[in-house]
């Protein structure tokens, strides 16, 4: 059965996988530091870190640090959906943070995605989820080849 608007109800972009965030309609930059606030707590993946040791400063030494962490995370199905969430969050912190002109930005369905100077927008939150599962690309990889962009 066609219905005429359906095909127009979704966009280019699916349904954002694991995190989506709906803007409020404010603007400046009192809720762009929200947005950056929110984006950055990855609490899971702190837990995770600060049981290991390993302290997340929003360096891109902290990315090559948890690219080490034993992944006993793995056996949990929804421990790794989570992580793999706040290591995608987590990694975008770091490029806001750290890459020039790079910026937090929502999709049409609420997918938090880093847009580049260069108007390339990356799928941190998919990232995340790669690296939970398997590991690679490890985060201070993928990093390393935004920030090249």
């Amino acid at each position: 059965m066609k219905i005429p608007f359906a095909a127009n109800w979704h966009k280019k972009r699916g349904p954002a996988h694991g995190v989506a965030v709906f803007p409020t309609g404010e603007e400046g930059d009192e809720s762009e530091s929200g947005l950056v606030e929110l984006l950055s707590e990855c609490e899971l993946l702190r837990s995770h870190a600060d049981d290991a040791g390993v302290e997340l400063d929003e360096s891109v030494r902290s990315l090559e640090a948890l690219d080490q962490l034993v992944p006993r995370w793995r056996e949990d199905e929804d421990t790794l959906h989570w992580l793999g969430n706040d290591a995608g969050l987590y990694l975008g912190s770091v490029m806001v943070r750290h890459v020039s002109g790079a910026s937090w930005v929502i999709w049409d369905n609420g997918q938090p995605v880093v847009r580049l100077e260069s108007g390339r927008d990356i799928d941190v939150v998919e990232a995340g989820h790669e690296w939970a599962a398997s590991g690679a690309p490890e985060l201070s990889q993928f990093y390393a080849e935004a920030a090249e962009s």
